[in-house]
């Protein structure tokens, strides 16, 4: 009777088998971790905000919300300690830190939009600048929140270039920043800007109602007998006149032309030199260090007053601050240290600022243009506790005196 052996073909095939099925796991698990890098650095599925570039007020509450994070300064995660807290927090604080407050806030608020307003990064401390990116962002880009970032005077102090820096946020997914404006000879990189929609359905669904504008503000001066840090240049300042000017004409033109041009918001990190205009008796929040602005004043204020359609400035940098002041008819704001590996003060607890604009109702009953601009701040403590909420804007009123006329 023969033998019932398996041929020697098959023998070869059955040895080998276990070999083959390990390197087809080890590709299949190469590829997904491929996948998985590629869907973090943007060419995964974006939310419909980000993908398209449209922002629009929410036609249940005439609505739209920003939140401010200002001075991450993230660094490599969890083995890169806090700065400035009791020391009784140091063995347990870390950048995690940082991200659960982000965690919490957006929780809280639910935004709309999430600006980061630069030193989102610390980049001498990190490691590699684009993981640090990564993490730090994280949390809007998990939840596919829209959000927009400029840069400040640090992040471009590690592996990458203040350029190279700009163009990882750039590709990463939900975001609506842009390295800058094409076909425009401009300095610096992340100056752009944003149009928020009316509500869909309404007279003004197709018009800008909100305008949002980003700028970078610098890190340090390049001039060698100008000291200091950076500051917003002819380039930039033309751009933005040219852009303001463009948005106003278009919202006070038919279709649906409008009396007054829509307000603006401008987001930069360094504060500009007007900033130390305030006194405790007119601003609206705490002043607990000096303004550290560029040494010399480019002007950039008086631009913003001239094209008349900016209501708010919103900055960073100086971390102990968190003050709204009005001057000439716009509101100068801080929004406050946010990250636990930038400088604080242990027992002021770490800080961001939400802004939320709201529409008025037409005689119809329809959503218009906006009517009142609001801000307040959170606070990373027991309670997420709301502060400072006040009126930045009103429609109607301009923050500019009249002319006394007089009758011959």
């Amino acid at each position: 009777m023969a033998s019932l052996r398996p041929p020697r073909l098959l023998l070869s095939f059955l040895l080998v088998l276990p070999l083959l099925l390990s390197i087809i796991a080890i590709s299949v698990e190469s590829l997904e971790e491929e996948r998985s890098t590629l869907s973090r650095r943007g060419r995964g599925g974006a939310s419909p905000a980000a993908a398209n570039g449209v922002l629009r007020f929410k036609g249940t509450k005439g609505e739209f919300k920003i939140l401010q994070v200002a001075d991450m300064h993230y660094a490599d995660g969890r083995s890169t300690e806090c700065l400035d807290v009791f020391p009784e927090q140091m063995p347990t604080c870390s950048d995690l830190n940082t991200t659960a407050f982000i965690n919490r806030v957006i929780q809280a608020e639910n935004p709309d939009l999430v600006v980061f307003t630069g030193d989102n990064i610390f980049g001498s401390d990190s490691t590699d600048a684009a993981k640090s990116l990564d993490m730090a962002y994280a949390p809007v880009v998990d939840r596919k929140l829209p959000w927009a970032a400029v840069l400040g005077n640090h992040d471009q102090e590690g592996t990458l270039s203040r350029e190279g820096v700009m163009q990882h946020i750039v590709g990463m997914p939900h975001t609506l920043s842009h390295l800058n404006p094409e076909g425009v000879d401009i300095d610096g990189f992340g100056n752009y800007n944003l149009e928020v929609g009316g509500v869909e359905g309404s007279a003004l669904a197709n018009k800008s109602v909100l305008n949002l504008y980003f700028i970078d503000s610098g890190d340090y001066s390049t001039v060698p007998s100008i000291p200091g840090y950076g500051w917003i240049k002819p380039s930039q300042q033309l751009w933005f006149q040219k852009t303001s000017s463009r948005l106003q004409k278009g919202y006070m033109s038919t279709p649906e032309a409008q009396k007054q041009p829509a307000p603006g918001l401008v987001y930069f990190h360094i504060p500009l030199p007007e900033y130390i205009s305030f006194e405790a008796s007119n601003f609206t929040g705490v002043k607990q260090e000096g303004i550290s602005s560029a040494s010399i004043n480019s002007g950039f204020f008086a631009t913003m007053v001239e094209a008349g359609d900016v209501k708010a400035v919103f900055t960073g940098h100086d971390h102990l601050n968190d003050f709204c002041g009005k001057l000439t008819g716009i509101q100068l704001c801080y929004a406050g240290g946010f990250g636990y590996h930038a400088y604080g003060k242990a027992g002021w607890s770490r800080r961001a600022r939400v802004v939320s604009a709201y529409l008025e109702k037409t005689v119809e009953g329809e959503w218009g243009g906006v009517k009142s601009i609001k801000t307040w701040k959170r606070l990373d403590d027991q309670y997420l506790s709301t502060i400072d909420t006040q009126v930045l804007w009103n429609k109607g009123s301009t923050g500019r005196r009249r002319k006394r006329t007089t009758g011959f």
